[in-house]
C-alpha cells in the first residue's frame, strides 16, 4: 500500500521586522550580523494571529489540494508547536473545529521542539498503513518566543504548513522514514519562563549537526540510497548557514539545498521550519522526482523522509497558494509596534 501526501498547505504572516532594525535597537553591527546568520528579515504574527489561526490556514489550503478529501474522512489531526495558545487546553480540538471535521476524530497538540509535526507525520503514517483511518492531518505552526537582545531574536519567525496523508490520492509517496533522538540541552524554557534559553554554539557541533546527519545517513542505509539518488533536500533552518553545511557533510550539493532555504527571508519558523521547506520543493517538483526531508527539535531530536512525488502533483499544487506567494506578500513594521504586538517587555 503507497502511502504519502495526499494534501499539503502553507501560510506565513504578512508582518516582517528586518534583521537590521533588530540590530539598531540592540547597538549592533546589522551586516555582521546578517552574515552570521543568513537571515535578512523574519515574519511575524498580526494582533490577531497566533499558532491556532496559522495552523488553520495553513490546513485550508491543505485541503484545497487534498483530491475532494471531506473532513469527515480524516479521524486524526495533530499540532506541532512550541508556542500553543494555551498551556492547558488543546490547540488540534480548536483546529479539528474549525475545519468542520466530524467529532469522531482523534486530536492532539504534540511538542518537540522543531520536529513536533513531523513526530505527527509518522503517527498518521502508522494509523493510516495500520487500517485503523483513511486519512490523517499534521500540522506545524508557531509564533516563536525569543528574549529581548538575545541572538534568537534575529530569526524566530511565525509561520506553518500542513499535510494531509492517506492511501488514494498520493501527490508525493512517503517511502520510508527514521528518527534519531537523544538528550541534548541545547535548547529550553522551563515552566512559567517567558522566554526559552540556549546554548550557543553548543546547539551546532553536538545537536543539531549530530542528529541531522546521522538520521539522514540513517534513512538512506536503511533505503540504499544516495544523496545524488534525490533531486532535493530539506533540513530543518534555525538560519542560513546551518542547511548548507549539513548538506556539505551528507554530500549534497548546493543546488540540491537552495530551493528550500526560505529561512532567508522568513526566519525560523520552528515546528513549520522543515515542512515549509518541503512545501516549497513541492511547489515546483516534477513527477518521479525524490527528495529528502530531515527535521531537527532541540532537546534533540531528527526525523527523516524520503519522498519521491508522483504525477498528481501538477494538477493538485495549483490548488492553492504556493509559499512563494506568501513570502513575496509582505509589509514591514518597525521595532516599536513589533515590540507592542508581541508584548516583549513586561512588568
Amino acid at each position: 500500500m503507497k502511502v504519502g501526501i495526499v494534501g499539503y498547505g502553507a501560510y506565513i504572516p504578512k508582518w516582517r521586522i528586518k534583521a537590521e532594525n533588530i540590530a539598531k535597537v540592540w547597538g549592533q553591527d546589522a551586516q555582521t550580523i546578517t552574515n552570521g546568520i543568513g537571515v535578512h528579515e523574519k515574519s511575524v504574527p498580526s494582533l490577531d494571529e497566533d499558532t491556532a489561526t496559522i495552523a488553520v490556514e495553513a490546513a485550508r489550503n491543505a485541503m484545497k489540494r487534498a483530491n475532494g478529501v471531506k473532513p469527515s474522512e480524516i479521524s486524526a489531526v495533530y499540532v506541532g508547536s512550541e508556542s500553543h495558545p494555551y498551556a492547558v487546553k488543546p490547540t488540534a480540538v480548536t483546529v479539528a473545529e474549525a475545519l468542520g471535521l466530524t467529532p469522531y476524530v482523534t486530536a492532539a497538540d504534540t511538542e518537540f521542539a522543531c520536529k513536533a509535526a513531523t513526530a505527527g507525520i509518522q503517527a498518521c503514517l502508522g494509523l493510516v498503513k495500520g487500517g485503523y483511518m483513511k486519512y490523517g492531518m499534521s500540522i506545524g505552526a508557531d509564533t516563536a518566543q525569543s528574549a529581548p537582545g538575545d541572538a534568537l531574536e534575529y530569526t524566530a519567525a511565525a509561520g506553518g504548513a500542513a499535510y494531509i496523508i492517506g492511501g488514494d490520492g498520493v501527490l508525493a509517496e512517503i517511502e520510508g522514514t527514521c528518527s534519531y533522538t537523544q538528550d541534548v540541552p541545547d535548547f529550553w524554557r522551563r515552566e512559567g519562563s517567558l522566554y526559552p534559553k540556549h546554548a550557543g554554539r553548543f546547539t551546532g557541533e553536538p545537536a543539531y549537526f549530530e542528529q541531522i546527519v546521522k538520521c539522514s545517513k540513517s534513512l538512506m542505509e536503511k533505503l540504499g540510497t544516495k544523496p545524488s539518488d534525490y533531486t532535493y533536500v530539506v533540513f530543518h533552518m534555525p538560519n542560513g548557514k546551518f542547511p548548507l553545511k549539513a548538506a556539505s557533510i551528507l554530500g549534497f550539493d548546493t543546488k540540491q539545498v537552495t530551493p528550500s532555504l526560505i529561512v532567508q527571508k522568513i526566519g525560523n519558523t520552528y515546528s513549520g521550519s522543515s515542512l515549509l521547506g518541503l512545501a516549497a520543493v513541492l511547489d515546483r517538483a516534477k513527477p518521479g522526482e525524490r527528495v529528502l526531508m530531515t527535521s531537527y527539535g532541540s532537546g534533540a531530536g531528527s526525523d527523516s523522509f524520503s519522498i519521491t512525488v508522483t504525477d498528481q502533483i501538477e494538477e493538485r499544487r495549483r490548488l492553492a497558494p504556493p509559499v512563494q506567494y506568501y513570502i513575496e506578500r509582505k509589509g514591514y513594521l518597525s521595532y516599536s509596534i513589533y515590540a507592542k504586538n508581541r508584548k516583549l517587555f513586561r512588568e
